[in-house]
């Protein structure tokens, strides 16, 4: 019997009233409706493991997975129950608890790069936070960044992105872009601003872009000639590439690194970590002036530092990254087989790192189409799957990754009728979807 084809009804109730009163409808770009088709961008209520029920009943096998923060899964037990236990003992205090030694400990064990670590709660401070510790070490200013998506919603990064309301401009000017994989491009940098670079930042490895043979100890090797702070944004990589992160699966350690995500497993927990020179700035170990590094209030709170020591047990005694790899790996194969077989692989493919997949959607021409991916985005809600992207978890089972299959199957005589005609008028509803970080809200201006 087939699947019946979703409805929507209650979750655009709820979407039109998200939007009366959080500006955008989500309190994160990358979870706007204007990712999703619309009529068609589900409110959720539940997930268990890999799978998501909204607010219309409608059950999904999700991908993304909390914009790939969970990795074991959602609701995963072991996580859960570490989190009931600690609530019974009070989550915030005015003096550090053991848990924060004991989070500490766990993570310097596992991060080779790491001799301290500090806790936050979102990414975007632990970077700023190295940034800041980069300058403070150095006596520089600039910043270089690796053509790479996203670093920090802070305005040293986001002034670079389209978004550049409210980013004075001489705050978008101390940072600068080269090319990842070409180490001329950064020095070509170093060249135009001598002693000015203070860090560099870069994602060791992306899911559709590895670092080319010799790069990154290319760019640890310049970096250290140049007196440069090399930072690793370990958001993604960290565990997903392996537990240690992208400086464990590469065996290049940089000077600081960044860390949230799959951290606590979908709790909120990030962290900066690095070598104890840089890092005792921001400590009562140095006579040189403080820095600021970071002092927050729910940084060590228990909740977070609980679910983070459970993630550590989990990745000590099973192999989340392994089970990754096998099911994307079996995920893209098959995916890719469908599409092969009926001679679409021109205009529609599933790629990148098999722990961190995504699919590419193409139109007649074989460019990147955002029409065409709002069409594919439709068709697979149709057939109960759900996500931007095949990012995938370890909880997502043999099932779960052939549903997703014979969705991707189901989806291509729709997807092959809009080639044929060259466009996707009227096989999907409303407008198509939009890049998240982008000028204007056009083209899904509300």
């Amino acid at each position: 019997m087939e699947n019946p084809v979703p409805g929507f009804a209650r979750s655009t109730e709820l979407a039109n009233r998200l939007h009366e009163v959080v500006p955008g409808g989500a309190h994160t770009y990358a979870r706007g409706d204007d990712q999703y088709p619309e009529g068609m961008a589900p409110v959720l209520e539940r997930g268990l493991g890999a799978r998501v029920w909204d607010v219309d009943g409608n059950e999904f096998v999700e991908y993304g997975m909390g914009l790939r923060a969970v990795t074991l899964g959602h609701a995963y037990a072991p996580v859960a129950d570490a989190v009931r236990e600690v609530l019974s003992r009070g989550v915030s205090f005015t003096r550090p608890t053991r848990l924060e030694l004991e989070a500490a400990e766990d993570f310097v064990s596992v991060v080779a790069g790491a001799d301290m670590v500090k806790f936050a709660k979102n990414g975007s401070d632990a970077t700023t936070a190295a940034l800041k510790l980069a300058r403070a070490a150095t006596g520089r200013d600039m910043v270089a960044v690796a053509s790479q998506p996203f670093f920090s919603t802070d305005d040293w990064f986001i002034g670079t992105t389209a978004m550049t309301a409210g980013i004075p401009a001489d705050v978008r000017d101390a940072t600068v872009r080269f090319t990842y994989n070409d180490l001329d491009s950064l020095r070509a940098l170093y060249a135009r601003y001598p002693g000015r670079i203070a860090a560099v930042f870069t994602e060791a490895a992306t899911g559709t872009v590895a670092p080319a043979p010799g790069f990154l100890e290319g760019l640890r090797e310049l970096c250290t000639a140049e007196g440069t702070v090399l930072v690793f944004d370990e958001m993604i990589t960290g565990f997903r590439w392996a537990t240690g992160g992208a400086q464990e699966a590469y065996g290049v350690v940089p000077d600081l690194s960044t860390w949230g995500k799959a951290m606590g497993n979908g709790f909120a927990i990030a962290a900066l970590a690095g070598k104890r020179e840089l890092m005792e700035l921001g400590g009562l170990n140095t006579d040189a002036d403080r820095v600021f590094l970071l002092s927050t209030t729910n940084g060590p709170e228990t909740v977070g530092l609980a679910a983070f020591r459970a993630v550590v047990e989990a990745y000590r005694t099973t192999d989340p990254v392994a089970t990754m790899r096998r099911q994307g790996t079996r995920l893209a194969e098959g995916a890719n087989a469908v599409i092969e077989e009926a001679g679409m692989r021109d205009h529609l493919e599933v790629a990148g790192h098999p722990n961190c997949l995504v699919f590419l959607t193409r139109d007649a021409s074989g460019q990147p189409s955002q029409e065409y991916r709002t069409l594919f985005l439709s068709e697979m809600l149709k057939g109960g799957v759900l996500g931007q992207s095949f990012v995938i978890s370890a909880a997502h089972t043999d099932a779960d990754v052939d549903r997703t299959v014979q969705a991707v199957s189901d989806a291509l005589p729709t997807y092959r009728k809009a080639i044929e005609l060259g466009s996707t008028a009227g096989l999907f509803e409303g407008r198509p979807v939009a890049p998240a970080l982008r000028l204007r809200a056009a083209p899904r201006r509300r």
